[in-house]
């Protein structure tokens, strides 16, 4: 794949992953708990590790996190959000790399949610200066696993129309067994 074939599908998931998490703002979503979403842009994360590596997909997280709050026009939220979705990055990059044959992609995708939640709390200790809102985690682990689960199942469903697709033409999926 050239060069400039890669950069497009790197442009195409950064918008992709920043028009869901933009839309997931706006979405009438039962409220459960604060700061519960579902982590729809996550689906795109995975589908850059898994399509272009490690490297690309810090890439979309860290442009699509940084684009999102410029456009919501919520700064501080870049702080929580590019935590989370760095460490998130960062454990499903590790797992998928290193421990793929042990974890189903549901599986990485619930550990990319729970670290992401955990980097969540970790901020917002360090800005408010109490360690009082670890005791929010429990909720955000179990919203976590939930969302987390779902997130993976989506990431297979479409990489069944995607490898077909994509394989014969352009990608392997990276650290393909």
């Amino acid at each position: 794949m050239s060069r400039y074939t890669r950069v497009t599908y790197i442009g195409v998931m950064v918008a992709l992953a920043l028009v869901l998490q933009l839309l997931e703002g706006i979405m009438p979503l039962p409220y459960i708990a604060p700061g519960v979403k579902l982590g729809l842009a996550n689906i795109i994360s995975l589908i850059a590790l898994i399509y272009f590596g490690f490297k690309s997909a810090l890439l979309v997280v860290v442009i699509r996190t940084f684009m999102a709050a410029f456009l919501s026009g919520r700064v501080y939220s870049f702080f929580y959000s590019g935590a989370g979705a760095l460490l998130s990055v960062l454990i499903m990059g590790l797992v998928y790399w290193k421990f793929r044959k042990y974890f189903s992609i549901q599986g990485i995708s619930i550990l990319g949610a729970v670290a992401h939640n955990i980097a969540q709390i970790s901020v917002a200790s360090l800005l408010i200066d109490t360690v009082s809102v670890f005791s929010y985690l429990p909720i955000l682990m179990v919203s976590g696993i939930i969302t987390g689960y779902f997130i993976g199942l989506t990431v297979n469903l479409l990489r069944r129309v995607l490898d077909p697709m994509l394989l014969d033409k352009f990608l392997k999926p990276k650290f393909s067994k």
